[in-house]
């Protein structure tokens, strides 16, 4: 029996929007998926860039939607970056937070003061994600950066997908500011080396794996700490996404949904000008990609897509028409 991918990973890292859930659902067969996994032995950890809510309230979220989880199952970007600045930053600093009342809390049980008055003279500003963030707290950041205070940032995702679509994410309130002070913050989140090192250190991790639907913060962000990566499309990115990963940004594996882990891997093969992945195959006629294969089954779809991927990132071949076919991926 050919292995599965989980059956090589002692700890499986999974991003939250878009991967366990779509804001106030869960994805179809998360809740199963997960807890198949947890059956094998491998320790399941969810790590967020979101840094809205606190690791008790995500917890309990995934509790009502289903899932087994407790605060102790929970890594947000949110206690990252209050963890890591109280290593660097003076005990009793002033801090200017935009972000939610969790990334005040959490500043203050770290030993911090804090403050949304730029008169103030913070020493530092700290944004998080904020769905509610009024607008004169920008303008109070960009003048406490201006004034000299060191600006950090919990993650800078540019939008984040919900049950009725992708919104702007913290990524989108930091251009604001960023707009202003022309700089860029210090960021904790995914991509950024802090927030998986983090979580290998927190976690023991010794053969981890990282599930997620971004190239630009899960898989970059995996690859950058040196560990394998599961792209699944039931969130932010899909398949145009996957051919335009630069060198580097790539995932190891893709799946429809996180239940891929408890699958063997796909694998794509060189033949001649042409890639091959189970019975699909992508192949390349005068500069441009072609597919073939079981394309009426979600699986087939897949494998085309892997065998498509592969080819392109090889030959920088015109995908277009081969990603039409491919309808069943977003």
């Amino acid at each position: 029996m050919t292995a599965r991918i989980i059956d090589a990973h002692d700890v499986a890292f999974f991003d939250l929007d878009g991967v366990i859930y779509l804001g106030p659902v869960a994805v179809p067969g998360a809740v199963d998926g997960i807890a198949r996994i947890r059956a094998t032995g491998a320790r399941v950890m969810y790590v967020t860039n979101n840094a809205a809510r606190s690791a008790d309230a995500v917890a309990q979220h995934l509790r009502d939607l289903g899932f087994e989880a407790g605060p102790d199952d929970l890594i947000t970007s949110a206690q990252v970056a209050v963890e890591l600045l109280a290593e660097s930053v003076p005990e009793g600093s002033l801090l200017l937070v935009t972000g939610t009342q969790n990334l005040v809390d959490l500043a203050h049980a770290a030993g911090f003061r804090t403050t949304t008055n730029a008169d103030d003279l913070p020493d530092a500003v700290l944004q998080g994600y904020n769905p509610l963030i009024p607008w004169p707290l920008l303008d109070e950041a960009a003048i406490a950066v201006q004034r000299g205070a060191t600006w950090y940032a919990t993650n800078d995702d540019l939008n984040r997908p919900t049950d009725r679509g992708l919104v702007p994410g913290l990524g989108a309130q930091l251009a604001v500011v960023g707009s202003t002070v022309r700089q860029q913050p210090v960021v904790f989140g995914k991509p950024h080396a802090p927030m998986l090192d983090y979580a290998v250190t927190h976690t023991g991790a010794q053969r981890p794996i990282f599930v997620g639907d971004r190239i630009d913060t899960d898989i970059m962000g995996a690859n950058r700490a040196g560990m394998p990566s599961l792209l699944v499309f039931t969130g932010a990115h899909g398949k145009r996404d996957l051919l335009e990963a630069a060198a580097g940004d790539r995932p190891s594996f893709i799946g429809a949904d996180l239940s891929a882990l408890l699958a063997p891997p796909r694998a794509a093969a060189q033949q001649g000008h042409s890639w091959h992945c189970g019975d699909a195959v992508a192949e390349l006629v005068e500069g441009v990609a072609s597919v073939q294969g079981q394309l009426s089954t979600h699986s087939g779809q897949l494998d085309a897509l892997w065998a498509l991927a592969n080819l392109v990132w090889a030959t920088d071949a015109d995908a277009t028409d081969a990603l039409a076919r491919l309808d069943q991926l977003h």
